[in-house]
This record gives structure tokens, sequence and C-alpha cells, in this order.
């Protein structure tokens, strides 16, 4: 029930309402809420109740405008002209009354209480009686809950009953977290053959490399192999095998019994060893996208570097490398100002720029750019200049450590609150570091190496935040300033840097269980003042300094290998950048083409 509320005698204004207070929509709130609880008790000691549904032996009193209210279904049930307005009984078949009984209490309260045991019959008797308010919370529920193990059966579900969002975050759950659903799940190895072949051709498939996806198809197979072993070439069409490495395609993939079996897989089998022999296959990848055995899939991870410097000037160029495709795209989104010797982090899709050098000034300033909107702006200036600094991300909040203020070497910290937009010191390090290199791993930020403005440095200590507290740990082998250091795997690598006399390839890893530094292979290239980053499951470690020049030589490591591999290199010379990761992007194809 609502009113105009008072006249306002203004000239002009006369029998004008004022615009509802926050007052005026909590009072509706409490009368709403008070007129639920009246019904509901009206309803459970059956007074001025017109019908009854029955459902097998149980009965539930009703009144006829609630539920009218609630579900356009009873609505033209109850207003339907054949329907005789004296009937009390109703009796209503298909549904048990547990979920009956949840219907007519949402319809009264608007509440519900979900749960696995009873979810997969409320959401399909919610659709059947137009209950919309209901279908939302089941909704949310099942979205909730989506895992590796249940995802397939829920976008089945979802498919089922016409839950449009449900369905596409299921379905885009199962492409993202591919490997593990076709290695863990039983659904996966369930799944008919066309709703497979749907999954394996989505450009969108988020996986290492085709190998994986060869994988899926064999495990697949091996299921039932008698009624799907015929099935090889269909699927053989929904794997790049153009982009698959030679040495996996000759040694695993031809000589496959079900490959070797089938002879429907013989033309595509030629057709790929065509593509991976040919010699301008790197060109005829990127100008015929709409050959799809050898098109790369859309990365769900992008990799942006951003500033440096290059040529004796910093830079303000940023770019975006895709693994799938191992290419670099120039983007023309850059900052108005150039800067080196900063730090990035990524939350969310936003890209933190943090202090630096700009040749002439020592920066406090920090700037962001939002990927989705491609739009850089300020956010609010450290405490302190910060040159060489440091920085993490840890449970949304952004540190900066150390670094170097123009005349000091730094051993403070702050910290950055995206809700506040400030910055608020916190305890300081236990030693003066510039030019160190932070990641987070367990709850914990470690900071590894650096310079105190005498020597270079191989002690290693860590932030927690529950206790306040630095705490030093063993030191490193090596001392490394403008070294590379990244969580991966559990461990804390600590790559390249100077050592007070020559740059270095040689990395080491400390373990958190042994509390040991060990040694790893050492990297193509010396390097100092490198980006680093972990995507695609792999360690890349982007330009620096070698000791003679700066390089734009890219190369990665894989700790299941043990190996570097190289990469495509950088589209220009620089040291002193820095890289962050972003993941999800709505928009990600308008980065991995050549103007984005």
């Amino acid at each position: 029930m609502t009113s105009e509320g008072p006249m306002d005698g203004a000239a002009g204004c006369i029998g004008r309402p004022h615009p509802p207070s926050v007052q005026d929509a909590e009072m509706k709130k409490v009368l709403s809420a008070q007129a639920c609880q009246v019904l509901a008790e009206l309803r459970k000691t059956g007074e001025l109740c017109d019908a009854i549904i029955k459902v097998d032996d149980w009965s539930f009193p009703i009144h006829r405008n609630i539920l009218s209210a609630c579900s356009p279904y009873f609505r033209a049930l109850f207003t339907n002209s054949r329907f005789d307005q004296n009937t009390q009984e109703i009796r209503i078949t298909g549904i048990n009354p547990d979920s009956m009984a949840a219907i007519i209490d949402y319809a009264y309260t608007r509440h519900v209480k979900l749960s696995w045991t009873n979810i997969e019959e409320l959401l399909p008797a919610a659709d059947r009686f137009l209950v919309s308010g209901l279908v939302k919370p089941c909704c949310e529920f099942l979205k909730k809950s989506i895992n590796p193990e249940n995802c397939i059966g829920i976008r089945n579900f979802a498919q089922t009953y016409s839950c449009r969002d449900l369905e596409r975050e299921a379905h885009n759950f199962i492409l993202r977290k591919f490997h593990e659903v076709s290695t863990t799940s039983q659904e996966f190895l369930e799944m008919p053959i066309d709703q497979l072949c749907e999954i394996l051709d989505s450009d969108y498939l988020n996986v290492r490399n085709e190998e994986m996806v060869f994988d899926a198809v064999i495990r697949w197979i091996d299921f039932n192999p008698d009624d799907r072993k015929q099935e090889i070439a269909r699927l053989l069409t929904c794997i790049r095998l153009g982009i698959i490495t030679t040495r996996t395609f000759i040694e695993k993939v031809k000589p496959h019994k079900y490959v070797k079996e089938c002879e429907a897989a013989k033309s595509i089998v030629v057709e790929a060893l065509r593509l991976l022999c040919d010699l301008d296959w790197d060109d005829q990848r990127t100008t015929d996208p709409s050959n799809r055995m050898s098109r790369p899939r859309v990365p769900h991870e992008l990799l942006f570097v951003v500033g440096g410097w290059s040529g004796g000037t910093p830079t303000n160029l940023v770019e975006v490398y895709d693994t799938k495709a191992d290419s670099w795209v120039v983007s023309k989104h850059h900052d108005v100002g150039a800067r080196a010797y900063h730090g990035c982090v990524t939350i969310d899709h936003c890209i933190f720029v943090i202090g630096g050098f700009d040749g002439v000034e020592y920066f406090n300033s920090c700037r962001v750019f939002n990927a989705v909107t491609k739009a850089w702006s300020e956010m609010a200036p450290m405490n302190s200049k910060r040159c060489y600094v440091s920085v993490a991300e840890l449970d949304g909040l952004i540190y900066a450590m150390g670094g170097f203020d123009g005349q000091l070497r730094l051993h403070s910290v702050e910290r950055f609150n995206r809700q506040t937009n400030q910055w608020s010191f916190i305890q300081s390090m236990n030693h003066q570091r510039s030019d160190a290199r932070a990641t987070t791993m367990g709850g914990r930020i470690y900071i590894c190496g650096g310079f105190n403005g005498q020597e270079c440095l191989n002690t290693v200590e860590y932030y927690e935040p529950s206790t306040v507290q630095w705490t030093l740990i063993s030191p490193m082998r090596n001392r490394r300033s403008g070294v590379g250091v990244i969580a991966y795997n559990g461990m804390i690598y600590a790559l390249g840097g100077f050592n007070g006399i020559t740059r270095m390839n040689t990395g080491e890893r400390y373990c958190p269980i042994k509390k040991t530094w060990s040694t790893i292979p050492e990297m193509y290239s010396p390097r100092s003042n490198f980006a680093i980053e972990v995507i695609d499951e792999m360690i890349f470690v982007i330009g620096g300094f070698n000791g003679v020049t700066t390089i734009f030589n890219v190369e990665c490591y894989d700790s299941k290998a043990d190996e570097w591999y190289d990469a495509h290199d950088l589209s220009l010379y620089r040291s002193a950048l820095s890289a962050c990761v972003v993941r999800g992007l709505p928009n990600v194809l308008e980065y991995i083409h050549s103007d984005p």
C-alpha cells in the first residue's frame, strides 16, 4: 500500500509528490515483511484460506491470491473461466510434497533454504510453475557449486530448464578448466560425442597445448573403445593438429592404434603432416585464420609488458603476449608518460603501475590501466618516492617495498587499499633493498636480493599479514640485484641478476618445506632488470640487460621438464620493464590482433 506523500506548496510545484526517501523505502520493507509473516501465519492456521493443494497424501491450505502473485501458472489456473471457483481442492501431480511445500513457503516469505538434497527437484518445479523468483536463487546456488566433477552435469541441467546464465557459466568453466575436467571427471567420460566435439572445437578451449586435447580424446574413447574408436576421425578434426609439436605428432598421434586403424583418419594425418613440414607454416598460421587445423586457440591469459628502458631513454610502450600463438602485439593503449624501474600488479582486469623513474624524476605516482575499458587513470600517490621498487599483491592489497628515493635505499613498506584509495605504512623490512623482487605464496610476501647502497644482497625475508612481521629465511646461494623472483609450483624461484661482478644466467629455487635453496638449469641468456611472470604453467623471463646491451630475448622454463625453451622475442629491446598477467578478459580478441 502506498501514499503520495505531503504536497509541496511552493509555486510551480503544486501537487508534486516528494521522491520516496530511504526511510520510506525501509518502512515499506518492514511492512512487506510484516505482511508476509501475517499471511504465512494465516496459512499455517488455515485461516482465510480459499483452496487446498493436494500432492499425494499431503494437503497444503493456501490463499489463491498469494500463489497467483508469485506464479503466472497458478494465476492462469485460478482465473481460468473453466475453473470452478467453488472448488476447494486442487490436485497436483508430478512433484514431490517437499518441493511443493518449498514453493508455497517461497510464495509467502520469498525465502527458501537450498541444499543438494532439494535443488535437483526444486529447480524443475520452479521452472514448471513459472516461479521466476525462485529459479534465480536456485541458479545462483548451482553457480557457486560448480567444480570439475559436476560442471558438465550442471551445464546439461541448466540447458534442460533454459537457465541461460547458469548454462553459460558452467560451459565457460568447462572450457577454462578443461584439463582438470578431462582428467578427473566421470561426467566427461560419459559425454555424448556431439557435446564433446562442441567443447573440443571451441576457439576458447583453455589448454596449454594440443597434446592435452589428444590425451582427453583418447581417455574418452578408452572408456568404451568398442563403440567409440570409430569416432577418432571426427575427434581429430577438433584438435589443432597444425600447431601440435612435430615430435608429439610423429611419436604419439600418428602411430596411435585408434588413428592407424581408422581409414577416415588417413587424410587428416596427411594434411597435418603437410602443415607441420611446411617451411612457410608460421606465415600461413597468422594469415589464414580460416584453417582451423592451424589456428591458435584464444588465450585465457594475456601477458602484458609495461614500460622499461630502451635506447637510453624510458619508454611507455605496452606489448601483449599471446602464448597460444607465441606472438607479441604492440598495443596502442600506452600511458601518456614513460617510466622504468617500476613495478606492476594485476587485480581483476586492472594493471597497477607503481613508482619508477623517467630519467629525471623519481616517482611516488601510480597509474592504473583498465584492460576492459582501455583507459589509464591516476591513483593515489605513495608516501615515498620509489624507483627500483618491489611490488606484490596479496588479498586484494598492493604492497610497495623498498626502492630508491633519489637519496636513500629504503627498507620502508607501504600498502594500498583500493577501497579507500590510500597508501599507509606498515612494518619495515629487516634490510634496505632497492632492485630486489617480491612474490606471494601461501599467504606470505617473499622478497629476495637487491642492493643496499654498498653491496648486492643474497638475503631473503617474508612478510606475514597475520603477525605483521618480517622474518628472515635462508639466504640465496648467490647475491642477486636486478633479480627475477616468482612463486611457481610451490617453490620460490630467484633467477639471473647482478652479483656485483657480472650479470648471471643462473637460477635457484627455495623449498618452504625443506627450507633450502637448490640450483636449477641455467637460462640461455644472462640478464638483470628483466620482467618475469608465470603464464601457461611456465616461467617467462622477458628482456633485461645482459652486461653489454639491452636485450629483447624471451625464454620460458617448464619445471616438469626442468628445461628452458626459447619464446618469441619482444618487439623492442628493453630492460627495467615490468610484466603482469590478466586473466579472463571479456575483450581478449581485441588484444591478440595487430591493432588492439
